[in-house]
């Protein structure tokens, strides 16, 4: 589901503030790439950020892309999610959500859901560390998909 305008507005808002909170400087690249993992529900990888962001800023490098996205990350203002093909993707949802991800098309679709927000932490995963989150992530066909096979 694609974010509303204020949602983007919101997202945007606190981008800049956060960059300006940090000292980090807040260039054209930077706002571009944000704003392209910001405006969309796709929870796109870095070179589909780096194709769209090309097309309004022709001299940006797909380096550029990659470290600004994981600065982005480790700033909190995106989270990543792997995929079973190896790349990350990026998501600017940075509300408790969790995913459901297509094995086809690779499609990801957020859904909210308190329960597994509050999961109970299994004693044996407490003895290895402290959790500090909890992601819930469904993978199969999306109906899309699964109407093309016929599959159930």
């Amino acid at each position: 589901m694609e974010p509303s305008k204020e949602e983007i507005r919101a997202r945007m808002d606190l981008f800049t503030q956060a960059m300006r909170d940090s000292g980090i400087r807040l260039t054209h690249q930077r706002i571009e790439i944000f704003r392209e993992v910001a405006k969309t529900g796709e929870h796109p990888d870095a070179e589909t950020v780096f194709r769209a962001v090309r097309k309004r800023v022709p001299t940006i490098s797909l380096d550029t892309v990659y470290r600004t996205l994981w600065m982005l990350n480790d700033m909190g203002l995106v989270t990543t999610l792997s995929h079973q093909r190896g790349r990350a993707r990026f998501d600017a949802n940075t509300s408790p959500h969790h995913h459901f991800v297509c094995t086809e098309c690779c499609k990801v679709g957020d859904f909210y859901n308190e329960a597994f927000d509050h999961l109970e932490v299994p004693a044996e995963v407490s003895t290895m560390g402290d959790v500090a989150t909890t992601h819930v992530q469904f993978r199969g066909l999306c109906s899309r998909c699964r109407n093309k096979t016929g599959r159930k």
